[in-house]
């Protein structure tokens, strides 16, 4: 992807564009010439220059050391809990692993941890509220959050943590009777401004770069609509002139508006015995074919009589009731009540008729989503969608492949279940009619903020979809804080691995004990202040480390795991590598604190003992490991 923006060459992924920017002016900047065709890891790179991408990533991913150990000490204001924290990601196996190959996952953490460094920065200078290290901090939070979410969406997990932060400074900020109104709306408009608008004013120029460096056709093309498309230099509807709106006797290519939906096509193939009615197939195909032309008429007229130069224009307009012919087997668009080949409940789809004479289940009523009855249909702009006059269904693609009788291409059935999802639109793509002016499709080009509502629509729907490759290991949540298994980066089968992906067990096992034990803490705490329990000021301070400085960890860990456990799409171990460095970090805070309480219990010289043998036993068992 990297080499794509060098080329300039459009592509489609389910991530926003922010990392694979960074990686591609890393590697041209360091004189990589998005040659190199990345077809599988292993490959020799030759004399290609990849060591300025490379060591980019390696160099993000080194930063999160000295982040967790800033985060920790602002958090503790102990020295030994940052270093333990800062030790636990250096002698990691899983983040060095997954720091040193060109990934998006170390640019992803580091802005995550930037994020988070910055909130504990602004929050420490609460006490010097709109003073320059107070506005610094809180701008460079708002810019480490669009970072983060400009490489992945699980980037909006860290602005949910900073969200709720910032509603609990507010509302402390509330309840504090010395400050006016308007020194409270200060604070609100600060906040306003630094994380919600310059964040979005930032993300929204990401795509602004990204899609005007990505200007060549490309692997990406036939993702997004044909709209989309037409501005894209070397595609074949870039530059070109067809007539605007659709009239009775054009000649028409339809294309599904879900992702890799295809173009409406038939064949002269018909279903096999057995596969509903022996008819004509029509399918859906990823590839510009003349069998994907049909001609639009009315209902209730002959082709003919609209190819006659004398017969005046009649445009199609919304609600009209029509026939799609097949230009080249001059079969109807037909649907009844069979069973879809594929799709169960949903009803088949054939060619039918001959030399366009067909039967009622021919009849098929045209709308444009958004628009109202009477108005015309424009090309490449409306969205489209076909129901069967006879049986109430609508045409769509399922997206399913059909056996190789159908040629493994798309099926296309009618469905009765009245949904508005890309499945069931479509647009018009070519269109041909000589008794109609053409216009330059530059004047159809959608607007940025269409384009960038469409890839975002496309990217929610890539990712939703996402299904494991062959041979990948894919993984449940559950199995990530035990680090049951791996992930394998590169190797020629299951049993020759030369790259893979695991946690250090003593640092993973040890997070994961943590977790419980600063629960059963916090608990403890929380019921002996609530019993009115005397504390010395050494344990009061303690407290507010456990329950405030180590909540705010523990929220950061729950918020980046809990929710894929609610995710449909394909999950693989490295997704969990965010919630381990709050877990990290939570552990550098609870087992530094649990030693103080300890050593707070015991005489001065045997408790300095038991802090110091029991925070270097543990330094040993991570380093050791």
């Amino acid at each position: 992807m990297g080499s794509y923006y060098i080329n300039r060459t459009f592509f489609f992924d389910v991530h926003p564009p922010l990392g694979k920017m960074l990686i591609g002016l890393a590697g041209y900047l360091s004189g990589y010439n998005g040659t190199f065709p990345f077809q599988k890891p292993g490959d020799r790179y030759g004399h290609h220059n990849y060591i300025g991408m490379r060591g980019f990533c390696a160099f993000l991913g080194s930063c999160l050391v000295p982040f967790a150990y800033l985060i920790v000490l602002e958090l503790s204001k102990s020295l030994s809990a940052a270093l333990l924290a800062a030790s636990i990601l250096i002698f990691d196996t899983g983040c060095i692993t997954l720091s040193q190959y060109i990934l998006l996952d170390p640019i992803l953490m580091f802005f995550l941890m930037g994020a988070v460094l910055s909130m504990v920065k602004y929050n420490s200078c609460a006490v010097r509220p709109f003073s320059a290290p107070w506005w610094f901090w809180l701008s460079l939070t708002g810019v480490n959050l669009a970072g983060a979410i400009g490489v992945k969406f699980v980037g909006l997990f860290v602005v949910l943590l900073v969200g709720l932060n910032t509603v609990y400074d507010l509302w402390e900020l509330l309840g504090d009777l010395s400050l006016s109104l308007v020194t409270l709306g200060k604070h609100l408009l600060a906040r306003v401004f630094c994380l919600i608008l310059l964040p979005l004013v930032l993300y929204t120029a990401q795509f602004a770069v990204h899609f005007a460096v990505l200007n060549k056709s490309g692997p990406g093309d036939g993702f997004f609509s044909s709209a989309f498309q037409s501005r894209l230099i070397g595609n074949n509807l870039h530059n070109v002139s067809v007539p605007e709106h659709l009239a009775y006797g054009s000649v028409i290519t339809m294309k599904n508006l879900r992702m890799a939906g295809g173009y409406l096509h038939s064949h002269w193939h018909l279903y096999p015995e057995g596969v509903g009615a022996r008819q004509q197939q029509v399918t859906a195909y990823l590839h510009k074919d003349l069998n994907n032309l049909w001609v639009i008429k009315k209902h209730d007229s002959n082709t003919a009589d609209h190819l006659d130069p004398s017969c005046s224009v009649e445009f199609v307009r919304h609600g009209d009731v029509i026939r799609l012919e097949h230009k080249e087997t001059s079969r109807n668009l037909h649907s009844h009540q069979h069973e879809a080949p594929m799709t169960r409940k949903h009803f088949q789809v054939t060619g039918y008729g001959i030399n366009g004479t067909g039967d009622a289940n021919d009849f098929w009523r045209i709308e444009v989503v958004g628009r109202k009855s009477g108005k015309r249909i424009k090309v490449l702009r409306s969205q489209i969608r076909l129901t069967h006059l006879a049986t109430g269904c609508i045409l769509g693609s399922s997206g399913k492949t059909l056996p190789k009788w159908g040629w493994e291409q798309v099926e296309v059935t009618c469905t009765p279940y009245v949904k508005e999802t890309p499945n069931a639109l479509w647009n018009v793509e070519d269109h041909i009619n000589p008794k109609l002016p053409n216009i330059s499709l530059d004047v159809l080009k959608p607007s940025f903020p269409e384009i960038l509502l469409e890839s975002h629509m496309v990217m929610i729907r890539g990712n939703s979809g996402l299904k494991p490759k062959e041979n990948e290991v894919t993984s449940k949540p559950w199995h990530w804080p035990i680090n049951y298994q791996g992930l394998r980066f590169s190797g020629v089968n299951e049993t020759d691995y030369r790259v893979y992906l695991l946690g250090n067990p003593v640092v993973w096992w040890l997070n994961l004990v943590t977790i419980g034990l600063y629960l059963l803490m916090a608990t403890c705490t929380i019921v002996a202040i609530k019993r009115g329990a005397q504390l010395t000021v050494e344990f009061k301070e303690l407290s507010e480390v456990l329950l405030h400085s180590g909540g705010k960890i523990m929220l950061g860990w729950l918020l980046h795991y809990l929710p894929f456990f609610m995710m449909g799409r394909v999950l693989y171990f490295h997704h969990y590598f965010p919630a381990m460095l709050f877990s990290s970090m939570l552990t550098g805070i609870t087992w530094d604190t649990l030693l103080k309480f300890c050593a707070g219990c015991l005489s001065c010289s045997m408790g300095k003992r038991v802090y110091t043998y029991g925070m270097l036993a543990l330094m040993l068992l991570i380093v050791y490991r």
